[in-house]
């Protein structure tokens, strides 16, 4: 990340460079004329003039060094909170998914604990049915080799057990129909509980 005042310390390191360039270089030119003068006190001028712009310019890099030290030191320290709060950021979308993954999957193990209780209550009714249809076709049978029930009374016996017939028909519709529904609740838990796997792969 690169702060926003990075051109303007760009622009400035350059400017305090060139004047340090500047700097060295009319040294170099009084030094240059003053051996060329031949004169002692033009040389010593030269001389004292050449070590104080010497001084001046290694003194504008030293300050541009450092200046360069701390807005790097400040950059990795905005990198460091940026990269801190993308983590708690990341950190908490986390914790949400994982919030919402985990109600899913309690939602739809309750779902599967009531049709699996529903199925029970069905498949016992669905018993209870069959074993009334073998009453009723035992007391039939009885009824018949006795041959002493009435007309009347072998109607209303065929009549319980119509009853107990479609009863149980329907008994048998209603498991199948609650089995079908509890494959279908199976398969969506497990999907939620693949889709926390596929993520964090």
């Amino acid at each position: 990340m690169t702060s926003p005042s990075a051109p303007s310390r760009r622009l400035q390191r350059s400017t305090r460079l060139v004047v340090a360039g500047v700097l060295l270089l009319v040294a170099v030119a009084a030094v240059v004329a003053a051996v060329v003068s031949g004169s002692w006190l033009v040389a010593t001028i030269a001389a004292a003039v050449g070590v104080l712009l010497g001084a001046v310019a290694t003194r504008i890099t030293y300050t541009e060094v450092a200046d360069t030290r701390r807005a790097w030191a400040t950059d990795r320290a905005e990198q460091a909170q940026a990269y801190r709060a993308l983590t708690e950021v990341r950190t908490e979308e986390q914790a949400v998914y994982v919030a919402d993954t985990q109600g899913r999957i309690t939602r739809h193990e309750a779902t599967i604990a009531r049709l699996e209780e529903r199925l029970a209550a069905a498949t016992d009714e669905v018993i209870a049915a069959r074993d009334e249809l073998a009453a009723e076709q035992e007391r039939a049978m009885r009824a018949e080799r006795a041959e002493a029930a009435a007309s009347s009374d072998r109607e209303r016996l065929a009549a319980r057990l119509d009853e107990a017939e479609e009863r149980a028909a329907m008994a048998i519709v209603r498991v199948a129909e609650l089995e079908h529904e509890l494959d279908v609740v199976i398969a969506e838990w497990h999907a939620g509980h693949a889709a926390p796997a596929r993520r964090h792969a």
